[in-house]
């Protein structure tokens, strides 16, 4: 029957060559839909392409891999080219954020602005009903939900995005920027699959890429080597290292740019130390051994913050939440705060949605670091997220 539904349903699949991507297309092709492979160029340095060391999500390789899959599912295949979208929303941004002294997520806003973002505006004005990837995470539909009878508009439910099946795999904490508009035009056909499971179906189709090793780092970083690529795009001098008990000038460093709080600072002796706070403007690192309550935050602030299901809780709101993509999830407290109203709203823009919230823990965290994320949980829903303030 769901083979009858779908099969005039057109469904966009971001390829990206690896096996995830691959057998998402795979399950929709099963499944009845008209699939359409894409596979999205994003920015490289020039410097690394005469060296052959191109962006691995978008090297000539991925996107041969892609064509290859595509062929053998019996597939359509187009390229579309996002390098300029992407060195501006994810590069430019990285950079800028780390020259601020912030550590930003670039996969949080390539999902936000390029994955899930201008990729599925130009799907649908291409004519799909749907874009897929190879996400491991889960939508849940309003119960009584048909697609070919009810607008997501008029839907009094929610959608709601839930964690993968798969916790180690799972990817929905870089989701949380998602809209029910959104939601209601997306599939992540793993969600309920596990990594292992999700190999053995690509061995038992064949596909060429089932063993293929899956990609761990920033895309758009050369070897992994991060300060290495901040270096040669960010003047940083020699500052000094103060430990916060003592106020004490403890050691030196090459640049607080290049630092994240909760990172292990570059001194010996009677270490280790940890970098708990940065003064750009002074090029100034405060650091704190394991033991000192300097290490952990109680409360912090978030801005930018997106509530899937179209608008805030009612404050305060008890729920758990993760400030790192692999921390256990921890139970907070969130309230809405007004101080300091000018920092978080943006114009024309309603305060309850866009404003800062402020959040306190049941129990103190460390490494909380200005830039990243912090994702609200209530069980296995993805309720929304801001960006760390302070």
């Amino acid at each position: 029957m769901s083979k009858i539904i779908n099969k005039n349903k057109k469904v966009f699949v971001a390829m990206s060559g690896g096996v995830d991507s691959s057998v998402a297309a795979l399950l929709l092709k099963k499944q009845g839909y008209d699939v359409v492979g894409v596979f999205m160029k994003y920015w490289m340095d020039e410097n690394d392409i005469p060296n052959g060391e191109e962006n691995r999500c978008c090297s000539l390789e991925a996107r041969r891999d892609a064509m290859r899959v595509c062929a053998q599912l019996g597939m359509s295949f187009l390229t579309w080219d996002f390098q300029k979208e992407f060195k501006k929303a994810v590069v430019d941004n990285f950079i800028s954020g780390y020259k601020m002294g912030i550590t930003p997520n670039p996969c949080v806003v390539c999902n936000k602005e390029i994955k899930l973002g201008l990729f599925l505006k130009r799907a649908m004005k291409e004519g799909a009903d749907f874009v897929a990837t190879g996400h491991y995470a889960k939508i849940s539909q309003p119960r009584n939900f048909s697609k070919l009878k009810v607008k997501s508009s008029k839907l009094k439910e929610k959608y709601r995005l839930l964690q993968a099946r798969d916790g180690k795999k799972d990817q929905s904490y870089f989701l949380y920027n998602l809209t029910q508009k959104q939601l209601a035009h997306i599939l992540f056909p793993l969600g309920n699959l596990t990594k292992d499971k999700v190999r053995e179906i690509a061995q038992g189709a064949g596909l060429p890429v089932a063993l293929k090793r899956d990609s761990q780092e920033v895309c758009f970083v050369k070897n992994a080597d991060l300060r290495g690529f901040l270096k040669t795009r960010i003047h940083a001098e020699k500052g000094i290292i103060i430990e916060a008990k003592s106020k004490k000038r403890i050691g030196e460093h090459e640049g607080a740019q290049f630092f994240t709080i909760g990172q292990r600072a570059p001194i010996g002796g009677k270490g280790p130390y940890y970098v708990i706070g940065k003064n750009i403007k002074k090029n100034q690192l405060i650091v704190a051994q394991n033991g000192d309550q300097n290490l952990f935050v109680r409360e912090f602030v978030v801005k930018d913050v997106n509530w899937i299901g179209g608008k805030a809780p009612k404050m305060p709101f008890e729920c758990m939440v993760k400030t790192r993509y692999q921390q256990k999830a921890q139970k907070c407290i969130i309230e809405l705060r007004i101080k300091n109203y000018e920092l978080c709203v943006q114009k024309k823009k309603s305060l309850i949605h866009n404003s800062c919230f402020m959040i306190h823990f049941l129990r103190p965290q460390r490494a909380v670091a200005p830039g990243q994320s912090a994702v609200f949980l209530k069980g296995k829903e993805i309720i929304g997220g801001g960006v760390i303030l302070q």
